[in-house]
């Protein structure tokens, strides 16, 4: 992924979210994919998909069970 799709991606997490503090950062040395943090926490990963000629991105985000803990 390019800047500027890196950046679109941003800006769309961030509305659709309503939180000005996601940040999607390129992964090193990996370009099919970039991860996505909220502040310094890591919340998930975008993977570009191109195939049949339409371009989608899958955003994937794990919930551990230990992140359940806290919740009532």
């Amino acid at each position: 992924m390019n800047h500027p799709e890196i950046i679109k991606l941003q800006k769309f997490l961030q509305q659709k979210f309503n939180n000005t503090s996601i940040d999607v950062r390129p992964r090193p040395k990996l370009n099919d994919s970039v991860e996505v943090f909220i502040g310094e926490e890591s919340v998930g990963l975008i993977h570009v998909d191109d195939e049949d000629g339409d371009r989608s991105y899958i955003f994937n985000m794990s919930i551990l069970d230990i992140d359940l803990d806290d919740i009532e």
